[in-house]
Parts: C-alpha cells; sequence; structure tokens
C-alpha cells in the first residue's frame, strides 16, 4: 500500500514538474513574440511645427500728408515722382483722347479684354482697338488689363495669352495686369478659394512676363485681406483700388486708383483716376 501511495506522489511531482517547464517555454516564446511585434500605435495626437509663414510685403512708404489736391482738381503726391494716369473700357464710350492728354493725363491702362463670370467666355473689349489707336495718337504711354473670372491657374495661363494676342500691335509702355474680383456666390468664381486665387495671379504674370511684358495685379484692400494670399505675390508690382484722399494702405504699392468717380476732360461720365509711382523708395 505504501508503495502505491509513493509511486502516486512520484507521478504527482513529476506532472507538476512537467507543468511546470512547459508553461516556462510558453512564456518565453511568448515574450520573443511580442519583441517581434512592431510598438503598439498610439492614442495621442502627433504634434507638428505650424507651416512656416512668409513675410509681408515691404510697408508703405507714403504717408497720408503726402498727398493733396492741386488747381486741376486731380490728386497729387508731393514726395518723389509720379505719372497720372486713368484706366478706361467698353463704359466710358468714345473719349476724345486729345483732351484727356492736354488736361494733364500722362498714361493710360486699357481694358482689352475679360471673362464671363457665367459660362466663362472670354471676349475682347468693343472699344479696346479705338482706345488705343486714340491714346497712342495723343501720345499717351498705354497699358492693358484683363478682367479675370479664371477658375484654375491654367484658364489664367489662357487668359494671359489672349491677351497678349489682342495687344499684339500694340506699343505698351505700361504693365499687362491681372484684374481677378469676387462678383458673387453665384458667378462661376463663387467658390474658389484663396489659394488657387493666388496661383492664378502666378500663373498670369509668369506667362506675359516669359514673353518680355511687365506684369502688374489689381486689387482692392478687402481682395488682399480676404481673396488671396499677399505675401506669396511680392515679385510683382501692386495697382490698388482704394478710394479715399489719404494713403494708409500698409504695403507698398506701385500704382494708386484713388477714385472711380473722377472727372477727366474728353471723357462723358466718371473714370477711374490713377498715381503710378515711378520712384517710392525713401522718399521720407
Amino acid at each position: 500500500m505504501k508503495k502505491e501511495i509513493l509511486m502516486w506522489i512520484g507521478l504527482v511531482l513529476a506532472g507538476l514538474v512537467l507543468v511546470g517547464a512547459v508553461t516556462a517555454i510558453v512564456v518565453l516564446e511568448l515574450r520573443s513574440a511580442k519583441a517581434e511585434l512592431p510598438p503598439a500605435a498610439t492614442t495621442e495626437a502627433t504634434i507638428t511645427e505650424p507651416p512656416t509663414t512668409l513675410p509681408p510685403p515691404p510697408p508703405n512708404v507714403f504717408d497720408p500728408e503726402d498727398f493733396a489736391y492741386g488747381e486741376d482738381g486731380y490728386l497729387t503726391c508731393t514726395v518723389g515722382e509720379y505719372q497720372r494716369g486713368i484706366d478706361v473700357s467698353s463704359f466710358q464710350g468714345d473719349v476724345d483722347w486729345q483732351a484727356v492728354a492736354d488736361s494733364g493725363v500722362e498714361f493710360v491702362i486699357i481694358r482689352a479684354g475679360g471673362r464671363g463670370y457665367g459660362e466663362g467666355a472670354m471676349y475682347e473689349d468693343s472699344k479696346a482697338q479705338q482706345n488705343y489707336l486714340g491714346a497712342r495718337a495723343a501720345g499717351l504711354k498705354v497699358g492693358a488689363y484683363f478682367f479675370s473670372q479664371a477658375i484654375s491657374p491654367e484658364e489664367a495661363v489662357e487668359e494671359a495669352e489672349y491677351l497678349m494676342e489682342l495687344t499684339r500691335d500694340w506699343e505698351l509702355e505700361m504693365p499687362l495686369v491681372y484684374d481677378w474680383e469676387y462678383i458673387s456666390e453665384e458667378a462661376r468664381t463663387g467658390q474658389v478659394d484663396r489659394q488657387t486665387v493666388t496661383d492664378c495671379m502666378l500663373s498670369f504674370c509668369d506667362r506675359v512676363t516669359r514673353e518680355g511684358h511687365s506684369a502688374m495685379i489689381y486689387f482692392n484692400p478687402e481682395h488682399s485681406r480676404d481673396l488671396f494670399h499677399i505675401e506669396q505675390i511680392v515679385d510683382y508690382p501692386f495697382w490698388l483700388a482704394m478710394y479715399t484722399d489719404w494713403m494708409t494702405y500698409p504695403y507698398k504699392i506701385d500704382m494708386w486708383q484713388y477714385t472711380d468717380q473722377g472727372t477727366v476732360p474728353g471723357i462723358e461720365g466718371s473714370v477711374d483716376i490713377n498715381l503710378y509711382f515711378t520712384y517710392v523708395d525713401e522718399v521720407h
């Protein structure tokens, strides 16, 4: 009887030893397998540095008191050098260009064409060629602008090429200007985002400068705040539309459209009047 009890005790002990050995082997294998697994994904958000921002354009060099109206009724700049000019389209009708020149206007920016804000078809301004011939005959310097409703950089390039074709035979001393304007939410351009507008501006200007023309970008203060990224277009001159008698815009500009209700001899009705700054650095 004792022998049988001792035998069963021996078998139990041997079994326990065997189970312990197997358990140890399994634990080692599990540890080894866990070591080979990739680290578990963390639920914490990945922290990234904020994107690098470009510096703003250079500051405006003019003070509000640098401008005053002359006896001829035109706004003048009392520091530095400037030229006086107008911009016109078919809305001004038939212009007496010699009367315009005799009044002290030195240049004109002519709307050569544009793109519709519905279906997006491009068109030539019905008075463009007539305005060019009249302005040249009166001795005015000439530039041209395109009213853009591009929704992609590809369309902006198409507009640049169309403008250059319209002005192919023109003698140009002033820039070719890109004028992208917001119309409404219902227009084809109603939902274009800021970066796309910025890319359109850059694409247009790059295309015309590669053909040897000067490029310029037209906008107003609200455009530069809400419509595009102004810090990305600093390589091109700025044409600012701001209808005041003094200069308060914070950034350097090359041309200022100071009114859209100007009165100029030779033109029936109102017209935009501009100051083009030929010397704007360190005027004080």
